[in-house]
């Protein structure tokens, strides 16, 4: 990924393991697989593990550990009804954003004719 990319997902990792949790619970290695899967190639599992910290401090997930087959007990998350609130209130202001970004957008390809 790019700087700029790099940048912008900064600013919506949060939503959008939220939006993962969403789903189904899952655990950290899962989340960031699926993320992976999505096109999210360069996603380091340790920035996915930081940021589960994060929004279980927040209260946004509900944490089970649950054994592991190998190793120690995984840690799955689920997402809460504050989880729900603080995705919902991300989906608002994305569509928010998106909708002014496409507006530039489309302001910038009438400006070219």
């Amino acid at each position: 990924m790019g700087n700029q990319m790099t940048e912008m997902l900064k600013g919506t990792l949060e939503g959008i393991v939220l939006a993962v949790l969403a789903g189904r619970p899952a655990y950290g290695y899962e989340i960031t697989a699926q993320l992976r899967d999505q096109g999210f190639s360069d996603l380091v599992e340790g920035t996915v593990y930081a940021l589960l910290v994060r929004v279980e401090q927040k209260g946004l997930v509900d944490v089970e550990k649950v054994p592991s087959e190998k190793g120690p007990p995984r840690k799955v998350y689920t997402l809460n009804a504050q989880g729900r609130e603080q995705l919902e209130e991300f989906w608002g202001t994305w569509s928010f954003l998106s909708e002014r970004i496409d507006q530039l957008r489309t302001q910038d390809t009438e400006g070219d004719n």
